[in-house]
């Protein structure tokens, strides 16, 4: 028989404890009333206050499977994650503890009873957990996906720089200059960056060497480090004064820009060689104390250039050391973070990591080496603030926060962690040290009410509301700025973030890093009352004063809230334009009146067939141009018509033998019945189309559906059908003319004898308004009015297809 160790139980249907069935009852209707009013919420994480909180409000908590346990350097307790990891602080080691497991808990049953259920509220450690696009408009989360662009090291560096598209202020103002190592082109500029500062620091270590300034503070720091080192006796050369001034005067020509005609081809102005020489004479001079050789007479030239060098926001923070701070993208809580001072060290640490490097996850910043001192120690503060809505932007700022102190004395001289990072998950590995000031507090923390005690015992208790508070606010709301576009805002959603601030000795704040999911592990008598407080307060801004505008929100104070922006419908990936082909527009159709109507007339004067024929009669070689050269197959063609025309001239008895009785009444409607057109000058004629060059022949529609042959042609030869150039004259006063002048349809052109001639040219639209018989012919007869009836034994011929209004 197997037996079980001592204190477990086997859990089996017979040894479950009884249910009591009132409680049951009770639970089943606090869980019934909870579904209704849709309060049902999940916790993943030890966050006792959350659940306390939602609990006493009415809330059913739906608990998930426990997740599987997170790999070493994710344990709870530690700082805030970065870069893709947000598993920071939990608040509590006791999972189980804070949850409990008694089955006759009432909070355990009702836990059970909505297990099916829907959650409306989700709470949790990492950002990843929860998929903010599956979630309904009526879940809410504290989380807003993509907000790594602006909680991330990578991500805050690269987007302070688009700070000039959103807001006037100089991002240098508040942040300190930052690269990242894995670009190029932006390591380059480190690299330019740490040279020049290096002749800053040179200037103002002369400068203030020669003020005795620097042998108080370094006799005031002797009593932390112990012994200095021994300084060398020997001196540089001056020389390389004279070219940190030549360097800040390309530098402050560049901000003029004055170096404006300066192109990749001019050499710059120290060689790599001078500038490896002038680096090696730096660390002598500033990090060893060696000394310059008549470096008294370039006192007051040096500090010119640095009053020349104010323009520069973060002059007064660099220092004298040029240190530089180097943040692994990839890791948080202060992991891997080192300070340096030498640019070769630099450069061979990011080498040392390829992993790094191609994800461009190396990030430089600037250390801040004159930082404002509590008794000679380092400190940040940590500032919270909360953003409930992204459109329009909307940002709660935290009455309290709190500052961390370093465990070791604040010392140029030494790069040790203990001194340069105040996280509390790297200081809680040190012992205060001996040479630290009494009144520095052994948890390392103060509250604000705290620090602001110490500056009202400075004399400048005023500065914290008139100047470190906007300060951090103003920051906090730039970055966000920078970041409204890359975060997905969802109207549920919410997100508390944790800001670390620097003050300078002017007490102006410098934004160091933005934290998602900031930890609230009580770790210190500070901790254990403003991390309940803030977790409280967020309840009452997202879910008390979503209920009630006007409900108290705690702490938290509402500092900005930007105007809705109107967002354009997404119509995905692919861009599609719609619209309709440009046509060439077209004149609309002339039309000609034509009136078939005695009396005939003609409103066609003699000089218009004086002109006609003196064209007729010019020579070949005085015509215009025709519109289009012929090619040679037509020319050919045009010859023959021309020698067919011709012999029919020579027998013109003959010609007429043979001419068919369609042609014949052709003939005679011609001379008998003359047409009356009333045209336009001959202006209005070109305007349509017909220039000289391009003869037109126009047929009315009517006489094409009345003859068996198109009779009545415009335009070229008088009578094409009639091989007899005179024509007889049809008894009447008037005779039959073109029904245009030819003079505005340019020179006739001879078409070849056929029984059905071609037309020719272009033919405007001709409106016919009616047939009438003339008085001077003799009446016809037929159903047709206008045509004679056909001599007997004649073959009718075939009619020719409607040709409309006439073709080119």
């Amino acid at each position: 028989m197997q037996h079980m160790p001592q204190g477990r139980v086997r859990c089996s249907p017979f040894n479950l404890p009884e249910i009591n069935p009132d409680r049951l009852k009770t639970a089943k209707a606090l869980v019934e009333k909870a579904v209704q009013l849709r309060r049902v919420f999940t916790v993943q994480g030890p966050y006792p206050v959350i659940r306390a909180a939602l609990q006493a409000r009415g809330w059913v908590e739906r608990r998930l499977p426990h997740p599987a346990p997170k790999p070493a350097g994710r344990c709870h307790g530690e700082e805030d994650g970065e870069d893709g990891d947000d598993s920071n602080d939990d608040n509590d080691k006791g999972v189980e503890g804070a949850r409990g497991h008694d089955p006759d808990d009432m909070y355990d049953l009702m836990s059970r009873l909505v297990r099916n259920e829907t959650t409306y509220f989700y709470w949790t450690t990492r950002r990843d957990e929860i998929d903010c696009r599956s979630l309904r408009k009526d879940q809410m989360t504290n989380h807003y996906a993509k907000s790594g662009t602006f909680t991330t090291k990578v991500g805050l560096c690269v987007n302070l720089r688009n700070l000039q598209w959103f807001d006037a202020t100089n991002p240098d103002t508040f942040f300190p200059r930052c690269y990242r190592l894995g670009a190029d082109d932006e390591k380059h500029a480190f690299i330019e960056d740490f040279r020049r500062t290096a002749c800053t620091s040179l200037l103002q270590h002369i400068v203030e060497r020669s003020d005795g300034e620097e042998e108080k503070v370094q006799e005031n720091l002797s009593q932390s480090e112990g012994p200095r080192k021994h300084r060398a006796t020997r001196l540089v050369s001056p020389r390389m004064i004279d070219r940190a001034l030549h360097v800040c005067q390309e530098f402050l020509n560049s901000l003029d820009h004055s170096d404006i005609d300066v192109t990749m081809e001019t050499p710059p102005s120290l060689t790599e060689q001078q500038w490896v020489k002038f680096m090696h004479d730096y660390y002598l001079v500033v990090h060893e104390g060696v000394g310059i050789e008549g470096s008294g007479v370039y006192v007051e030239r040096c500090q010119a250039m640095l009053n020349r060098l104010q323009v520069c926001p973060q002059l007064e923070t660099d220092g004298l050391h040029n240190i530089w701070i180097i943040k692994p993208g990839a890791k948080s809580r202060g992991r891997g973070i080192m300070c340096m001072n030498r640019l070769e060290d630099i450069l061979r640490l990011v080498d040392s990591d390829p992993s790094l490097i191609k994800d461009s996850k190396w990030v430089v910043q600037k250390y801040l080496e004159r930082p404002l001192l509590v008794y000679a120690t380092k400190f940040d503060l940590r500032q919270w603030f909360l953003v409930t809505d992204w459109n329009p932007l909307t940002v709660w700022f935290y009455r309290e926060c709190y500052l961390r102190f370093s465990t070791q004395p604040y010392s140029t001289q030494t790069l040790a962690s203990s001194v340069h990072l105040c996280n509390n998950s790297i200081q809680k590995h040190f012992q205060p040290s001996q040479w630290r000031h009494p009144e520095v507090p052994k948890d390392n923390m103060w509250s604000c009410s705290q620090f602001r005690a110490f500056l009202h015992a400075q004399g400048q208790g005023a500065s914290w509301g008139a100047l470190v508070v906007p300060g951090m606010q103003r920051a906090v709301v730039h970055a966000l700025q920078t970041a409204q576009d890359l975060v997905e805002g969802r109207r549920g959603s919410f997100e508390l973030y944790g800001a670390d601030f620097m003050l300078g000795r002017d007490l102006r704040p410098w934004l160091l890093e933005i934290n998602a999911s900031p930890t609230m592990a009580p770790s210190t008598a500070v901790t254990a009352r403003l991390c309940p407080a803030v977790q409280l307060d967020t309840l009452k801004v997202v879910l008390d004063r979503r209920a009630d505008p006007g409900a108290y929100t705690g702490g938290f104070q509402l500092i900005y809230k930007q105007a809705t922006v109107e967002v354009p419908q997404y119509m995905g990936v692919n861009l599609l334009v719609e619209g309709a082909p440009l046509r060439r527009p077209r004149l609309p159709p002339h039309r000609i009146r034509v009136i078939l109507d005695p009396p005939l007339t003609t409103h066609i004067h003699t000089r218009t067939n004086q002109s006609a024929s003196e064209t007729e009669d010019k020579p070949s070689s005085h015509r215009p141009s025709p519109c289009r050269h012929p090619s040679g197959k037509e020319n050919q063609s045009r010859l023959r018509g021309n020698r067919f025309h011709k012999r029919d001239e020579e027998g013109g008895a003959l010609g007429r033998q043979h001419t068919s009785p369609t042609l014949r009444l052709s003939q005679r409607m011609a001379t008998e019945r003359p047409l009356a057109l009333h045209s336009e000058h001959q202006k209005g004629a070109r305007c349509l189309g017909m220039s000289r060059n391009c003869p037109l022949r126009l047929v009315p529609r009517t006489l094409s559906h009345s003859l068996s042959t198109p009779c009545g042609i415009l335009g070229g030869d008088t009578h094409p059908f009639h091989p007899n150039p005179h024509p007889r004259p049809a008894p009447g006063p008037c005779t039959a003319r073109p029904f245009l002048p030819q003079s505005s349809l340019g020179p006739p052109r001879k078409a070849p004898t056929r029984n059905l001639p071609t037309l020719y040219g272009p033919i405007p639209a001709l409106e016919v308004f009616g047939l009438r018989p003339s008085p001077l012919t003799e009446p016809l007869s037929g159903p047709n009015s206008g045509l004679r009836p056909w001599p007997p034994h004649t073959p009718v011929p075939p009619p020719l297809p409607q040709a409309g209004y006439g073709h080119l």
